[in-house]
């Protein structure tokens, strides 16, 4: 019997429509086929389904840098993608799925470039060098009862020197319950093979596909404009793209800040629970304590975001408005600090 090939290739850069395929192809498409999906994301943190962005991220860099924020519907720690790291996803059927398949499809497809890696454990793919192996691929998996799922990086020219700088938080005094990422040792491939970059390796994946199953594999291109096309990939895009979605879906943490402001010394402790203010504290020195109780008052059951520290010290600043200077001093220091 012919096994069905689909191979899906993104001319999208923008992670929730790629992150939304994956969940599309996942829950929609016909179990009973071998599918290859490979996509790129422009610069953009992914974080795993019960992590913290606050803990996990630097927003205001991120912010700063226009830097997208995406949560996966699967665990594991956060990533940085850019356009130098290529995305890999297969499906197929679980009757018969061995993982090993897909990961010889890559090593051969890598064959073409000179590169020869090798697993380690169930989740990395490794390069030798001389001072011992590196990594360029972490993967993950899913399964359903008819189908199996496998998804990971190839890390052929990002820039490594930014990952620190968006996943490693501000020191805020931040305390979460969720867990923190753990950053392996990696390389990008084009310090093996310099001309390697991604319209290559997808080419390369495709011919490795098809040759791996002896099929000839059918090409569907994907972008922006296919969402209104499919409607279980436009729902899956709006779910993943939703605020609440990447930042709603956060376990209880505190987030302590604190700074001389013009009105006095300002130590803020909040309690956060699925993005919204669950208790604050503001322990100060200004002398307007009528001013104090009532931003705490109102404050609290407010999203954790920019918009809503902005709505709470407009009417703040109506009753108390001799100190609105001071007062948009305090909000501007507390946006820069939640940054969502």
């Amino acid at each position: 019997m012919t096994t069905t090939l689909k191979v899906f290739l993104s001319d999208s850069f923008h992670p929730h429509l790629n992150l939304a395929t994956e969940e599309w192809i996942f829950h929609n498409l016909d179990p009973s086929s071998q599918i290859l999906f490979l996509w790129r994301n422009e610069e953009t943190v992914v974080i795993g389904r019960n992590q913290n962005p606050w803990s996990e991220c630097n927003l205001a860099q991120m912010k700063n840098d226009s830097v997208h924020l995406a949560r996966r519907t699967t665990g594991g720690g956060a990533v940085f993608h850019d356009l130098g790291n290529t995305n890999f996803t297969f499906l197929s059927p679980k009757e018969g799925y061995r993982r090993e398949n897909n990961v010889q499809i890559i090593f051969d497809a890598l064959k073409e470039f000179g590169i020869t890696g090798e697993a380690s454990g169930r989740n990395d793919l490794m390069v030798p060098f001389h001072d011992g192996p590196r990594k360029f691929s972490g993967s993950a998996y899913r399964e359903k009862k008819d189908r199996a799922f496998h998804h990971g990086t190839l890390l052929l020219h990002a820039d490594l020197t930014r990952l620190g700088n968006y996943l490693t938080p501000n020191p805020k005094k931040l305390q979460s319950k969720g867990k923190e990422s753990v950053r392996a040792r990696v390389t990008n491939l084009n310090e093996i093979s310099k001309d390697i970059n991604h319209d290559k390796v997808v080419d390369a994946m495709v011919r490795s596909f098809e040759k791996f199953y002896g099929a000839k594999a059918e090409i569907i291109m994907l972008n922006m404009e296919s969402l209104p096309k499919i409607q279980e990939l436009q729902e899956q895009y709006e779910r993943l793209a939703s605020w609440d979605w990447l930042y709603g879906s956060t376990l209880e943490f505190t987030h302590k800040m604190d700074e001389y402001l013009t009105l006095g010394f300002f130590d803020f402790h909040f309690v956060v629970k699925d993005a919204v203010i669950q208790d604050l504290k503001i322990y100060t020195d200004c002398l307007y304590p009528a001013f104090i109780e009532n931003t705490q008052h109102a404050l609290i059951g407010q999203h954790y975001n920019g918009d809503s520290v902005k709505a709470v010290f407009a009417e703040v600043v109506q009753k108390f408005p001799d100190l609105e200077p001071q007062i948009n001093e305090l909000e501007s220091w507390l946006i820069k600090n939640i940054e969502v």
